[in-house]
């Protein structure tokens, strides 16, 4: 997911089902500087949910155990 974060930045996003921001991304895309912030965006967007997800984890776990 990572790699396609990079290429296809606006692809991790409608993955995830982040439509609006997807959209977002390929405008950004457009102009070849754009490239690289909506790559970074991408990867820190996919970073941050995976932290979510695993604190989220970490969370339940502690409530049930």
């Amino acid at each position: 997911m990572t790699l396609i974060a990079i290429l296809l930045p606006w692809l991790s996003f409608f993955l995830r089902g982040k439509i609006f921001t997807g959209i977002l991304c390929i405008i950004l895309q457009i102009t070849i500087l754009g490239w690289i912030p909506a790559a970074v965006w991408a990867v820190v967007s996919l970073n941050n949910a995976r932290a979510e997800k695993r604190t989220d984890r970490i969370i339940k776990a502690m409530r049930h155990g």
